[in-house]
């Protein structure tokens, strides 16, 4: 099975080969507009009011700090945020809760692996505040075999620590593994620790354009990739 073009034809994923589908939340399964949204619009908006500040000044002051903690647990971490910005993120993240939102054919996509013999794992980086809203939100919790925290583990998944900690709860078998994720780095750490299937979304926000195809295969929506075979539990 192809997808349409996305810049360059790809190959997608031949099913038989894979036991094991371990898939993000945020700009995976639900759209990155809330995430987005919150973190520059929302959160800036009441951190300028605290502080007395423009709304532009406090978004790049917080953007700063953002950056400083990318690729670190506490960039995800709504305790760590909560503490320096001495604001209730998880309260305030509650406030455009309706905002949250399932990104298009994701819920069949799920439904449709929930009804085949793989293990399906929610391999995520969002602090379990942020996780346990979203689930309640969007009713998605049912079509896991289990749900995977990296706070768990203490590691995001953009660290080796987090898949070894991975491999040691769940004997999955790399080689057969089918990975979904929004970010090129957290695939790309993937991709070293041995998993072959990998995949991205083109538009992980729904709000802002299609990004340019990366390093990994991307597609735009998941009935793209789902083949009438996956439909028939087979």
């Amino acid at each position: 099975m192809r997808a349409r073009k996305l810049g360059r034809e790809i190959k997608m994923i031949d099913w038989k080969n894979v036991d094991t589908v371990l898939l993000d939340m945020d700009g995976t399964l639900l759209d990155l507009h809330y995430d987005n949204y919150f973190w520059l619009q929302h959160l800036p908006k009441r951190y300028a009011a605290m502080h007395n500040l423009g709304e532009d000044e406090a978004r790049t002051k917080l953007i700063a700090m953002f950056e400083a903690a990318r690729g670190t647990l506490n960039w995800y971490c709504v305790d760590f945020w909560s503490d320096s910005l001495n604001l209730d993120i998880a309260a305030l993240k509650k406030e455009i809760k309706h905002l949250i939102a399932i990104r298009p054919h994701a819920e069949r996509f799920l439904r449709s692996l929930h009804q085949s013999y793989r293990e399906v794992l929610l391999v995520t980086n969002a602090h379990p505040k942020s996780l346990n809203l979203k689930l309640d939100e969007t009713g998605i919790g049912g079509f896991f075999d289990e749900i995977i925290c990296s706070h768990e583990f203490q590691y995001p998944k953009e660290d080796q620590a987090f898949w070894r900690s991975l491999q040691r709860k769940h004997s999955f078998d790399p080689t057969r593994t089918l990975f979904i994720d929004d970010s090129e780095a957290v695939l790309s750490s993937a991709k070293q620790y041995g998993v072959r299937y990998l995949l991205t979304l083109m538009q992980p926000d729904s709000q802002l354009a299609p990004r340019e195809l990366g390093e990994h295969p991307g597609f735009h929506h998941f009935d793209e990739i789902m083949p009438i075979s996956l439909l028939r539990g087979e």
